[in-house]
């Protein structure tokens, strides 16, 4: 059943409160209400693990580094700031390739099973359109992932920096150039987007999840694969020489090129374009696709 036939007023009964229109976001946080709450608690638990890493762990860390000092262990020292620092990685991992999830959830539940058990359809007829429709079920999903993945940006970067003695100079790696600025916001929405694409095109719920998963795995692999050339390279003049530091990001091509720290935001902003653009171009599409088929 609908969420509309579940939850009506006394009037009208099947009519969600404020009539269909108004009530269909309230009908969408009810019906995917179970995974909602899987990723608002995922979230949580991310955020609560960067807290507790700064706030608590890194003072014990502090002392642990310090024992080993005293008893001459070099690998000790390694092993707790490997320690540190993998912790602070994995929750920017786990949040960031989370896009998968959305694809996956967008594609399968949200829009794929919708149309296949005719739950959409039912929703058309209480004065609900197909783009309205389409409209809210995304618009809801969407402000969340913003949201939430902001608030995660914000205390990533915070962590991040907060005890830079603790940590790599690791700006490069995967998770964490986009964990820290609005790439990781991006891909989420790119995800919802491909994954709404994939059910209104697909219509069946398994199909749906695995292309949409499979085009997220494409996107992403491409960019990582890429990113270095998303903003033009250093070269340092043969007869001048360049001091390489741990901050730089060396481009393996055997001719000198490298990307310093300062090119960070520009490449990130490029890519956080290119996803917005996909998932700006998936969803119009599904949105197209959607009104030729209910014409």
């Amino acid at each position: 059943m609908s969420a509309f036939a579940v939850r009506g007023t006394a009037e009208t009964p099947g009519v969600p409160p404020g009539g269909p229109v108004k009530g269909l976001p309230w009908a969408v946080l009810r019906l995917h209400r179970a995974a909602l709450l899987v990723w608002g608690a995922f979230l949580l638990a991310a955020v609560g693990m960067l807290v507790w890493e700064v706030e608590i762990t890194a003072d014990s860390v502090r002392d642990r580094m310090a024992a080993c000092e005293r008893t001459g262990g070099g690998l000790c020292r390694l092993q707790n700031l490997t320690d540190y620092s993998s912790t602070i990685g994995w929750a920017s991992t786990l949040v960031y390739y989370s896009f998968f999830a959305v694809a996956a959830f967008t594609a399968g539940a949200l829009i794929g099973r919708e149309l296949e058990n005719g739950t959409a359809q039912l929703a058309w007829t209480q004065s609900v359109s197909p783009t309205r429709w389409l409209a809210v079920t995304l618009a809801v999903p969407a402000a969340l992932l913003t949201v939430g993945g902001t608030v995660f940006v914000f205390v990533f970067r915070w962590a991040w920096a907060a005890n830079r003695d603790l940590m790599g100079d690791d700006w490069t790696f995967n998770d964490v150039f986009a964990a820290r600025g609005p790439a990781l916001v991006a891909y989420g929405l790119c995800g919802l987007g491909v994954g709404a694409l994939a059910g209104v095109v697909l219509r069946r719920s398994l199909p749906a999840l695995g292309v949409a998963c499979g085009v997220m795995y494409l996107v992403n692999h491409n960019l990582e694969k890429y990113r270095e050339d998303l903003w033009p390279a250093v070269t340092p003049a043969p007869t001048k020489g360049v001091e390489m530091s741990q901050d730089v990001w060396q481009i393996g091509d055997g001719t000198g090129r490298f990307h310093p720290r300062s090119h960070y935001w520009p490449m990130h902003l490029v890519e956080t374009g290119i996803v917005l653009g996909v998932a700006v171009l998936a969803t119009g599409a599904a949105f197209w696709v959607l009104r030729r088929r209910t014409a």
